[in-house]
Order: structure tokens, then sequence, then C-alpha cells
């Protein structure tokens, strides 16, 4: 890593920044480019929070804590991200393994074809008539149509793409689950195998580790890597303070913790060129865990006769001292508990809560990206 230049130690800080992943490393970059001196506090000894990313072993670049995969149609995002990256050439292409067949996802007229060898063409004939050829139609709505081909189609993509999935990711039974959530599951009427549509897509060629040292690598910005930022509220006085942690760590906890799920990760290094034939497997209706991601084949990283992969298994998030949070539970009853903290929150004028722990909300990357630039801009 390049050292990060430090501004002079008897400057005093405008901004105090809680957090060095997306959120706050974004934040921090465009507000030292307005010509505010900006300190930035790290629980964690590295940047890049959950995107970070190293060499494992095997001299494997392996995402630690989950792959991460850009994407974005926000022409602002994708220009500010590209000052400090170059980007591989990577369009998100995922399977599930159903049986012994791989079928491509969302479900699509390849996937159709596949399942349905016999009746394809008809039903094929059929989604392009009623909904466009290149649509995304919710199962929800296929249900709705009266048409017994076509809720069959929602059935099926309902039981075998959805279903068990949701079941170990949310670790709901069947009638827990919400059927609105249910109903947003898509079938793609087009043969683009493609997890992503948008417009820009790609891997950080250097790693988004790298990414990260180039972003902080201003003089305006300090980083202290190690240090608790939750007790910020006792030194923040007159300081504008942007925080990216859990906010009800923020405040000792006092309405209760927050409700997350959990991730467990189990590496693995095979001494082989090749794992599996794409960079992510989802296992929809088998196994434990909900995919297996083969880090090679997201970064084009060439290295011969070996390969690493890592299984994802969620589970409840019940220990902070051993878990990390990484998706909210979002339900009434959840929000009202957020509410109260976030009711807390505004009696500090120079608080600004941000980032999917602090909001208590799931951010993809460039939404976070978009987020943190208008607050930067907002705070001036």
């Amino acid at each position: 890593m390049e050292k990060i230049r430090f501004y002079a130690e008897d400057q005093p800080e405008d901004v105090i920044i809680v957090g060095a992943g997306f959120a706050g490393a974004v934040c921090a970059r465009r507000l030292a480019e307005k010509g505010r001196r900006v300190l930035v506090l790290e629980r964690r000894d590295h940047i890049g929070g959950n995107a970070y990313d190293t060499m494992d072993a095997s001299g494997v670049l392996v995402h630690v804590y989950g792959p991460h995969i850009y994407h974005t149609n926000d022409e602002g995002v994708h220009a500010f991200l590209s000052r400090f990256t170059d980007w591989y050439d990577y369009s998100h292409e995922v399977v599930a393994k159903i049986g012994d067949r791989e079928m491509p996802v969302p479900f699509n007229l390849h996937s159709l074809r596949m399942m349905f060898p016999e009746d394809a063409a008809r039903l094929e004939e059929k989604l392009v008539a009623a909904f466009g050829r290149g649509t995304k139609v919710p199962i929800l709505e296929l249900r709705g149509t009266g048409d017994p081909d076509l809720e069959k189609i929602a059935d099926y993509v309902y039981e075998n793409v959805f279903l068990h999935y949701t079941m170990k990711q949310w670790g709901k039974r069947p009638e827990e689950i919400d059927p609105a959530t249910t109903g947003r599951v898509p079938v793609s009427v087009s043969e683009d195998d493609r997890y992503f549509t948008d417009t820009f897509q790609g891997m950080p060629k250097e790693g988004y580790t790298r990414l990260f040292e180039r972003m902080l690598d201003h003089k305006n910005i300090r980083l202290l890597l190690g240090v608790d930022g939750t007790q910020i509220l006792e030194r923040m006085g007159d300081k504008t303070v942007i925080y990216t942690g859990p906010i009800d760590e923020l405040f000792g906890e006092c309405y209760g913790a927050l409700a997350y799920r959990s991730l467990d990760f189990v590496f693995e290094t095979h001494a082989t060129d090749s794992y599996q034939s794409h960079a992510v497997i989802n296992y929809t209706v088998s196994e434990d865990y909900t995919r297996i991601t083969e880090f090679k084949k997201l970064t084009g990283q060439k290295v011969p006769g070996v390969t690493s992969i890592i299984k994802e298994y969620p589970r409840p998030y019940t220990d902070p001292a051993t878990q990390i949070p990484y998706y909210a539970i979002i339900n009434d009853e959840n929000l009202k508990q957020y509410g109260r903290y976030v009711a807390l929150a505004q009696k500090y004028p120079g608080l600004h809560l941000l980032g999917r722990l602090a909001e208590y909300k799931y951010y993809n990357m460039d939404a976070i990206t978009r987020r943190a630039l208008d607050l930067a801009d907002e705070i001036g």
C-alpha cells in the first residue's frame, strides 16, 4: 500500500468521518477536494469496508467479505470512481444449480428452453405476445394473467429460483415470506444472460483496496485505523460528523440492538485452473450455502494451476463481537425501532447518518457512492 499523505497534525479537522468504506471514503475525498480537512476513523485495520480485497496465500485476489460486483447507470458515479481505477471488462452472469443442470438467472428465454424443452416455443410466443420482448415480468403479474401456461412458468420460478434460496437467505419458512417480495422476482423475456443490464459494468483492475488507497490519498485527509468511532458524540463539539457505522451502537443500544442477517464465509483453495463454469453459482434448491464464488472468474486474474472459492452461509446476527451485520431485516417493528434512534441523532445538528448501517437499509455500491457525493455537496 502506498503511504497515504497526512495533513499537518497542528491543523484541526473540519469534518470527522466514522468508517472508511464506500460511504466514508467517497465523502472524505469529495470534501477534501472542497478544501475541508477531514479525519477518517476506521474500526478495522484496513480501508474499504466490506469491499476490502487482498491476496490470499495462493496469490489469488479474494474479496474477504464476499463478492462485490460493480455496475451502474449513473454516469457521475462512474466518472468519479474511474478517477481511482481502470476497469476490467466483466459482465456478471449467474447460473442456478438445479439438480445436474445450470440454469441462467434471472430466469430468461434460455432458462425457459432448458427447463421446458418441449413447450418452450409455445411458451415463449405467449410471453412475447403478452409482455413484449426485452421486458422483465414479476411472477406475481404472471400468476395474475389467468393463463395456465404463464402461471406454470411463474410457479416454476417461485419454487426453483426463489423459495428455497430465500428461506436460506432470511431464515424464514415459506408462510413467513412476504408475498409482495415474492412478486418482485422477475422473468426476463430476453436472451440476455447478464445478471445486471447497467450501462457501466466491470471490476477494478487492481482491486477495490487499491481504489480506496487512491481515493483516500489526499493532503486534506488524515486516516486512523483501529479506532472505534462509536464514541464520537463525546468529542464532536461543533464539528461536522458523518457517521457510517451501526446507529444502535452509536447510542449504546439504548433502544435495543437492531436486527440483521449475517453471513459465514468458507474459503477454499483448489489445485486446478478452474473450479466451476461461472464466477457465481447459486444453489437455489440444495446445499446449506446460498452460492459459490470463484474469484479468478470475477477479476480476470491469471494464476495457473490454482483457484480460490468462497461459500456463503446465511446466519442469524446474534453476536456483534464475532459477526458482521450484512442485511437489515426490514419490517414495521424494526423500522419503528430505527426511527427512535434517528430521533436521538437529530438532537445533534452536526451529525449526518450515511450508509447501510447508519441508515438501516441496503445500498448497492453505486447507490451509496451517489448518496455520499450528494451529502458531501450538501455539506460543502
